[in-house]
């Protein structure tokens, strides 16, 4: 299935809110050859869990445990309980707040002032009250607050949701960085054998007198070269499995039993479905949030402008009152207060002013940070695009390579045993051969990874 190039709609909220502040979203048109039918195919944006397609059930096991223990994970999670709680702290504040009191109270009255004409009293009741305070929300400044706190509590769910597409991409790439280094190992090994193997016939010819010392010391040189790279290639595998520890938030010796070097490196060449580019931008996390900010800052420039009109608030008490305390209840005793009452700041020297111009600012940093991420979003999938094409048709290439080294070591070989070329000829097969095996396993792990990449530059699998 091919598309057209398609634009990059925008929601209609943060298109709305973008032209009344005089600043436009960026709008531009996709790369055509995000419609290469050869290797990307256009379908409707999965949600699936995309590392199944992989079919290792190791790789599900360590998502699944990294999904629950990762430490990076568990703080997005707070982060939304905190944002959800600031929300609700703002949709409070429309209700009327309701104060219950009781209390007893006794006084004495000097008897030497004028005021009480030189004769000392005492004073004493008991009281209750149920006292409210509302301020009545007529020009929506506390809604448009309540609103953004609203969207800033949906920002940090998109933000978890891109902790999460963060986490597995991770865990896949070291995954297969770990495969790739322990297909390494693999290849370094077989060439140790086969150096020996190669040897151990060149010694034999030198003990028949059919062979220099010569071609005995380069034999031993490039087995012990080759077995050299062992080392170096097992703490490589080493810290990968430390990495992969720490990602799963548990200790290194915990991932015993879970990572066997004969596994071997999955291949994948194969078009991948990368989803309608309108739609696969769009489900973005890191794209969402940043649409959530701007609709966040979009309604505190509205709570900005609303704080200029009046305010209206109301204030109520009814309770009893009584010098006996077994009188307080009686209808007598009964007391009431409302005060309805409207403000208006007249002048704040300039405080209004500048906060109008300050949510105003706010909101056109972040319409120009969304432009930044979508741009950022579209190169990220350019570049896994171009790399994973480029690794499989390197990955080919290296196939016949190896293919074609192996023939020239087994000739070459057989050469020398029937003294019809130098040494110096197997030699070279060798090294090209190690070389050439090398850069395969490289560039099949490279594949894995690029592709990985690209899931996670689309957004998808959480």
């Amino acid at each position: 299935m091919r598309f057209s190039i398609l634009s990059l709609l925008l929601f209609a909220v943060i298109g709305r809110a973008a032209a009344q502040q005089g600043m436009e979203l960026l709008a531009e048109p996709l790369p055509q050859k995000w419609n290469d039918g050869e290797y990307f195919n256009q379908t409707l944006p999965p949600d699936d869990e995309w590392w199944q397609n992989f079919d290792d059930p190791v790789l599900d096991s360590l998502i699944s445990v990294a999904g629950k223990s990762n430490f990076s994970v568990l703080g997005a999670m707070e982060n939304i309980r905190k944002a959800r709680a600031a929300w609700r702290i703002a949709q409070s504040r429309m209700m009327p707040s309701i104060d219950f009191s009781a209390g007893w109270q006794r006084a004495k009255t000097s008897g030497n002032t004028a005021q009480t004409m030189y004769n000392e009293s005492w004073e004493g009741y008991f009281s209750t009250a149920v006292s409210m305070k509302w301020q009545a929300d007529i020009f929506g400044s506390i809604y448009m607050r309540s609103k953004a706190q609203k969207m800033l509590f949906m920002a940090t769910e998109e933000e978890y949701k891109a902790v999460m597409v963060s986490l597995v991409a991770n865990v896949a790439t070291t995954y297969f960085s770990l495969r790739q280094s322990l297909a390494e190992l693999q290849v370094i090994r077989w060439n140790v054998e086969s150096q020996r193997e190669i040897m151990d016939i060149v010694t034999s010819r030198y003990e028949s007198g059919l062979a220099s010392k010569l071609d005995v010391a380069q034999s031993r040189s490039v087995y012990y070269s080759t077995m050299a790279q062992i080392p170096a290639m097992q703490a490589t595998i080493d810290n990968y499995r430390n990495a992969m520890a720490v990602l799963l938030g548990i200790y290194p010796q915990e991932l015993d039993g879970w990572l066997e070097e004969e596994y071997e490196l999955p291949s994948y060449i194969e078009p991948v479905t990368v989803g309608v580019p309108m739609e696969l931008l769009r489900r973005r996390p890191d794209i969402r949030a940043a649409e959530r900010q701007v609709e966040a800052n979009a309604a505190l420039l509205g709570a900005a402008k609303r704080d200029w009109f009046p305010e209206v608030l109301v204030t109520g008490t009814i309770g009893f009152a009584s010098d006996k305390l077994k009188h307080l209840a009686r209808s007598k005793s009964l007391t009431w207060e409302i005060a309805p009452a409207i403000t208006w700041n007249i002048f704040s020297g300039g405080e209004r002013i500048n906060a109008t111009r300050e949510a105003r600012a706010t909101l056109d940093q972040s319409i120009l940070s969304f432009n930044g991420t979508m741009l950022n979003a579209v190169q990220e999938v350019e570049d896994a695009m171009t790399k994973y094409k480029s690794s499989i048709a390197q990955t080919v290439s290296l196939r016949e390579a190896v293919n074609q080294n192996r023939e020239t070591l087994a000739l070459s070989l057989e050469l020398y045993k029937q003294g019809l070329t130098q040494f110096q000829n197997v030699l070279d097969a060798q090294r090209s051969l190690l070389s050439y095996q090398d850069y395969l396993v490289q560039a099949q792990g490279s594949s894995l990874i690029y592709l990985v990449q690209l899931y996670e530059a689309l957004g998808g699998g959480w």
